[in-house]
């Protein structure tokens, strides 16, 4: 007779149990996300018909607040002045994982024709603005509050504690504040609630909807804001040479910042953007002024990269103003760092991205020289970042509105997933650090 290796007998069992228990919670994940689909789309349709802006988010975090309180969860309030924080804590021993979710909208005009577009109105820099879900965000929050509901039916199956993180300003708070995750992570909310890992997912209107891209490493870029201020001499139109023209020189200037890029940087290590987005001076035709003011971005995916970027970008401004007998006055302020996605991390939740969305539709995409605050979150704790499609398939990639734009558009059939994989990776993160 065989003998039997009891020990292996009894772990081949435990394998079992464990497998047909996780089958279980992935149905019910799944009949949930179905059931409930139709409330996650009445919210995101409520809050995209009423944005509001970076650090003034204050009726959303009441809607996102009365929410979670209903579902029973801890729920924290004022949290980096308007964002909003629940806390699922299953009494179990177990990993905490944060689940976040932007909620700011834009100072943009929407002129998508759709029942529920936006006609909010707001202030920016002292201006009377229309404002738009333009990036998002509004699916971004209603997906959450989904995850949120499920994973609370599903306490008595979890383990650990799940912290559903609502973040106001992430497109960057007003000038002359501060906010956004920077100042949920100076609050001290990962050490306070010892935070282990921390997932984040964007919708994008480019990639089709069932789709999902990320990639290991640096996914966005770190974004830097840059102000140069020409001053020269001011006189007369008619007599340019009787003074020192600044509007000449910051034209010199704006060229001479492309060829950084261009000439100066090995872009075979990593790609960087230069933009002047903004350029002011000057009261009439015929008077030459006294300075212009340079306001643009920086964006990089190295480093080294972005500190050596800076340097040029100072010498070729102030090198230039010099040569025209002008001077350059230059501000650079790190905005946001790159975002990083844990390589081990993605190592070990690739099964569960395969799993949900289907092998075939998890691209391994390349970086993108967009920038996202969620990297203060990834330079705390090991995290993951993906952008989740919101495109209909039958729409040409080509045709797809641009973020930050009057035209975006998402297709809520998108949503869905994006529920499914959150409450999908707080089960199976649990599970593998058993």
């Amino acid at each position: 007779m065989k003998k039997t290796n009891f020990g292996s007998l009894c772990f081949a069992v435990f394998l079992a149990q464990v497998s047909l228990s996780a089958q279980t919670v992935y149905d019910q994940i799944d009949k949930q996300a179905t059931a409930m689909d139709a409330k996650v789309i009445e919210w995101r349709r409520d809050l995209h018909q009423n944005p509001e802006l970076s650090n003034r988010e204050f009726k959303t975090a009441e809607k996102v607040a009365a929410h979670l309180r209903s579902l029973g969860l801890e729920v924290r309030t004022g949290v980096a002045k308007t964002g909003v924080v629940g806390i699922l804590r299953t009494g179990k021993p177990g990993p905490v994982v944060g689940l976040r979710a932007d909620m700011d909208g834009l100072p943009v005009v929407e002129r998508v024709n759709l029942p529920f577009a936006s006609k909010a109105k707001g202030e920016y820099r002292g201006e009377e603005v229309g404002v738009m879900h333009a990036c998002g965000h509004d699916t971004h929050v209603a997906m959450l509050m989904g995850a949120a509901s499920i994973l609370t039916n599903l306490k008595s199956q979890l383990t650990g504690t799940v912290v559903f993180i609502f973040q106001p300003a992430e497109e960057g708070p007003p000038p002359g504040e501060t906010g956004g995750a920077k100042l949920m992570v100076d609050e001290g909310l990962f050490k306070d609630l010892k935070i282990n890992v921390v997932f984040g997912q964007h919708i994008n209107s480019m990639i089709e909807v069932g789709n999902i891209n990320l990639r290991p490493g640096g996914l966005l870029a770190a974004a830097d804001r840059f102000v140069i201020k020409v001053k020269g001499k001011q006189v007369h139109g008619s007599q340019p040479w009787a003074g020192v023209d600044p509007v000449t020189v910051a034209a010199q200037i704006v060229l001479g910042l492309q060829t950084i890029v261009s000439r100066q940087l090995d872009l075979t290590k990593e790609a960087a953007v230069i933009s002047v987005g903004k350029i002011t001076g000057g009261v009439r035709n015929n008077i030459i002024p006294e300075e212009v003011e340079l306001e643009g971005t920086i964006r990089t995916l190295d480093v080294a990269m972005q500190d050596d970027l800076h340097e040029r970008l100072r010498r070729t401004a102030t090198n230039i103003a010099e040569a025209s007998g002008a001077t350059a006055e230059i501000e650079i302020n790190k905005f946001v760092p790159v975002t990083y996605n844990n390589a081990e991390l993605l190592t070990k939740m690739g099964s569960t991205l395969k799993r949900v969305c289907g092998e075939d539709n998890v691209v391994i995409s390349r970086a993108t020289t967009g920038a996202e605050d969620f990297a203060f979150f990834a330079n705390e704790v090991p995290s993951l970042f993906y952008f989740l499609g919101g495109r209909t398939p039958s729409l040409d990639p080509k045709a797809a509105p641009a973020h930050h734009t009057p035209d975006f558009y998402i297709d809520e059939a998108g949503m869905k997933l994006g529920v499914r994989l959150f409450c999908n990776l707080v089960v199976d993160y649990a599970t593998k650090q058993k």
